[in-house]
């Protein structure tokens, strides 16, 4: 097949949380298959080497409306895998800055240009995808483009896919949209694309693709309910003949404990040694007692409400005045929840250490350096780090939601059988019932070392993922 996909970000190059790194693995094992894929993303300015890449189309004219001057664009590429290649939209007015996700007053115009823009690219290059994969809502409107103003287009025959990868959120913005990407009017009402005054991106997407894509079974059942569903989940029960759930995979090129080139030491499910340097290693960056006894316990994330941050920040001083564990954080978000846990490395130096940002290496050495990973999420439409975690012989402590839920299996004491701790309810309590299970876990080394070994040959394979993606884009193309 020929297959194109359209997303907001893919690794290494533009990535604010799983999203770059499930279209980045996805098309590179896609194009192992033997698919002939491109991806088309915007060109942010935090990207590096622009002048180092090729240049698929030096000027192409965007059919779009609004402001003549802002209707053009370059085209640049980077082979991504011998058939696989990343088409990046080149537009400094709407991508020039570093931010991938700014608060703009043209967020709806810089949202659909580069997807508008891919599709102008298929048509003047004639490369014509039989399979166009739209991920999260910045895409929602393309679907929808190939079912009204593109239908009889050269492109009106591909078949669409839309991938949710976080139904929270869906792009509500101005109408103004419409004319702006030639929409035609009669699309603003409640059965189409209106909601609450405004375009909804991702209820377009939903509505029109020819099959949509959750990223885990669990979350695909979920986001048929209120609880879960954030106001379209009876636009998603419509479409539930046509939803896949399709769990992401780990992308062993990154992450391998044998070869990770990030590691203070590499280890195996064979031999576990060298994940103890990785500990004390760990506990040196962050300034933490050296003690290679002492339950590490780690958090990579972004902080805000859905990741149930809130909720450790709550449940781990009682741990910590104990001097039962050590934690450390790598992550950003909200103010008030930096400032909750700064202040908890201030209150308690030597066991606890805080690192605000991102940083790709360190995220490397706290998945190996932990004994436990901890994602108290309120929701996790799939999760990557639980799969990373378990790679590396580090224990997940989740709840029992989306993704999370598809891929921990708790521990049991009786049968010696599990990959890590889940826990059920979004509380204090949950978090702190699931705390004291990994602790007991932890005291019996057998037990615990019997858990680590299991968790690594535990397999997430993106070509599972990607063969089960093929099988969507097939039903796809019957629909089409």
């Amino acid at each position: 097949m020929k297959i194109l996909h359209i997303t907001p970000e893919i690794a290494p190059w533009s990535k604010a949380g799983g999203l770059g790194d499930a279209t980045s693995a996805l098309a590179k094992n896609l194009a192992a298959l033997g698919h002939e894929v491109r991806v088309a993303t915007p060109l942010y300015g935090s990207v590096p080497g622009r002048e180092q890449m090729g240049t698929v189309l030096d000027s192409l004219k965007v059919d779009v409306g609004g402001d003549p001057a802002k209707a053009a664009c370059r085209v640049r590429s980077v082979d991504l895998a011998p058939t696989a290649q990343v088409w990046f939209i080149e537009h400094d007015d709407y991508y020039g800055a570093r931010e991938i996700y700014p608060a703009r007053e043209d967020t709806a115009e810089r949202a659909a240009f580069f997807g508008r823009a891919a599709l102008d690219a298929c048509l003047q290059l004639g490369w014509i995808p039989d399979v166009i994969h739209c991920h999260d809502w910045t895409t929602g409107l393309i679907p929808v483009l190939l079912n009204t103003t593109l239908k009889s287009s050269p492109l009106g025959r591909c078949a669409t896919v839309l991938s949710i990868h976080n139904l929270q959120h869906q792009g509500l913005l101005s109408r103004r949209i419409l004319p702006f990407l030639r929409l035609p009017e009669w699309l603003f009402k409640p059965e189409e694309l209106e909601c609450l005054g405004g375009v909804n991106f991702l209820k377009g997407g939903i509505r029109h693709a020819n099959r949509i894509i959750t990223v885990s079974a669990t979350y695909a059942q979920e986001i048929l309910t209120p609880a879960f569903g954030f106001g379209l989940q009876d636009v998603v029960l419509r479409r539930q003949a046509h939803l896949d759930g399709i769990l992401n995979g780990v992308d062993l090129d990154e992450w391998d404990a044998q070869k990770d080139k990030h590691l203070a030491k590499n280890f195996s499910a064979q031999d576990l040694a060298g994940k103890r340097a990785c500990k004390l290693d760990l506990q040196k960056q962050f300034k933490l007692t050296d003690d290679s006894q002492a339950p590490l316990v780690g958090v990579i994330s972004r902080l805000w409400d859905q990741k149930g941050l809130d909720l450790a920040v709550q449940a781990l001083p009682k741990f910590l005045r104990a001097g039962r564990l050590q934690f450390v954080l790598l992550g950003s978000g909200d103010s008030w929840l930096e400032q909750e846990f700064r202040r908890l490395a201030d209150n308690f130096p030597g066991r606890v250490g805080i690192r605000i940002g991102y940083d790709q290496a360190l995220s490397h050495r706290i998945e190996a350096g932990c004994d436990f990973f901890l994602m108290p999420s309120r929701f996790e439409p799939c999760g990557l780090n639980q799969m990373y975690s378990m790679a590396y012989g580090t224990l997940p402590i989740v709840r029992a939601t989306g993704g999370l839920a598809d891929t921990v299996q708790h521990w049991n004491s009786t049968t010696h059988q599990g990959t890590g701790i889940v826990f059920q309810h979004a509380d204090v309590g949950a978090v702190e019932w699931a705390i004291e299970q990994a602790l007991a876990l932890y005291a019996r080394p057998a037990d615990f070392v019997s858990a680590q070994k299991q968790a690594m040959r535990e397999e997430f394979s993106w070509r599972k993922s990607a063969q089960a993606h093929v099988a969507s884009y097939e039903k796809a193309l019957e629909q089409r």
